[in-house]
């Protein structure tokens, strides 16, 4: 497996998308509905202050009945990030995912974040890899 920056790397658009703490809940499910994404990162003069999530409006606005226009993300958002650095491989990754519960890492070189991966690029990574492998064998049993 590789590591996490060659999956950022791999994208063709930035991936910094995030929210600010004191955006409302109700702007940063618009993110989410634009990127097309799960989560955001919450950042706030350049640093990592935590992820706001499909599961935390679930969790702790729809079923709480709380207002998404009134409630800011701050007051939801998840505060402990689990976090990966760049060379951080991505068997470790998904086995972190898993243990933790969690869908979305973002990525911390030092002090600078240089973006967030999901299950799903975990996955998408793991499929590429073992189609690889299967193109190469077929291959070499043909020859």
């Amino acid at each position: 497996m590789k590591p996490v920056v060659e999956l950022l790397k791999n994208r063709a658009e930035d991936t910094l998308w995030h929210a600010r703490p004191d955006d409302t809940v109700f702007q940063a499910l618009q993110l989410l509905a634009e990127y097309e994404v799960g989560a955001l990162m919450v950042m706030e003069q350049g640093k990592l202050v935590g992820v706001f999530s499909e599961r935390d409006y679930t969790r702790k606005i729809a079923l709480q009945g709380r207002n998404s226009k009134e409630t800011r993300v701050k007051d939801i958002m998840t505060r402990e990030v689990m976090t990966v650095t760049p060379d951080t491989g991505t068997r470790k990754c998904m086995a972190l995912m898993s243990e933790k519960k969690i869908r979305h890492l973002p990525v911390i070189d030092g002090h600078t974040v240089m973006g967030m991966i999901s299950i799903r690029d975990i996955m998408d990574d793991i499929i590429a890899d073992h189609e690889r492998t299967i193109a190469e064998l077929e291959s070499y049993i043909k020859s």
